[in-house]
């Protein structure tokens, strides 16, 4: 049984590694024995996580990246490939952004920010690094590839984030899309997380935190062990059969939406 749900010995990539769900599923990797690179905008940053993550005797090594430009994209795919010889047997597109404004002060570049990051660093940064996944692949064991949605992309959320709401959408349809694309050597599935403790989250949490955890039928907000175990499922032995799923991760808000 701990077989099929080991990862260790894997080399996995998780973008926007360094806070929130990103450092949460890096952590669970390095935990389970996997060799984590962790990827995010501030090197420094990305540099004091993984240290942290060795610490508590993890491998996990920086390298940092813009990912919201095709070439930063490019240019992190060919750095993992030097540093792995050319294997990767689990990517993690975490890295986002969020925006909420009312209806009239969603411009151009807010939106365009938002879905930069969102989805379009989804798609690059998976056609890149989709060499080194194949590489690593077997018919018994395919790499993963593993995108972070939300349950905004699944339902209406009461807040006016048009854009966020939109691109993670976006990620849903995109990682069924990549799923058929890249199957049967690769999976492509989708987490789609509900309300967790992060920066991106925190406004929200400290404002509303008691009422959402109240309204979620499992009447709490999700923990790291929550999000870590459903990606290290996803990228075990026991989740090889699935591939085009999203899977929300939400303490089963997503049913009373």
């Amino acid at each position: 049984m701990h077989e099929l749900f080991s990862i260790e010995g894997k080399t996995a990539l998780v973008t926007g590694g360094s806070r929130g769900i990103g450092k949460m599923i890096a952590a669970g990797f390095a935990a389970a024995g996997a060799d984590v690179y962790i990827s995010s905008r501030k090197a420094e940053v990305c540099e004091e996580v993984a240290a942290e993550l060795r610490q508590a005797g993890g491998r996990c090594q920086a390298l940092p990246a813009d990912l919201s430009r095709e070439q930063e994209c490019a240019r992190l795919a060919e750095a993992l490939g030097e540093q792995t010889g050319g294997r990767l047997d689990i990517l993690v597109n975490n890295a986002g952004a969020t925006w909420g404004a009312p209806l009239a002060e969603h411009d151009e570049a807010s939106f365009e920010r938002v879905l930069a990051l969102n989805v379009k660093a989804v798609f690059h940064l998976t056609k890149f690094a989709l060499p080194f996944l194949q590489a690593a692949a077997t018919a018994e064991d395919p790499s993963r590839v593993v995108n972070i949605g939300s349950i905004d992309g699944l339902s209406v959320p009461v807040l006016e984030t048009y854009s966020y709401s939109a691109s993670k959408a976006a990620v849903h349809q995109l990682t069924r899309h990549l799923a058929r694309a890249l199957a049967p050597l690769v999976t492509v599935n989708a987490i789609a997380p509900g309300p967790f403790e992060s920066k991106m989250m925190a406004a929200t949490l400290a404002a509303f935190g008691e009422q959402i955890a109240s309204s979620a039928p499992l009447k709490r907000i999700g923990r790291p062990d929550d999000m870590a175990g459903t990606a290290v499922f996803l990228c075990s032995r026991a989740g090889a059969y699935l591939t085009g799923a999203v899977i929300p991760v939400d303490g089963g808000i997503s049913t009373c939406r």
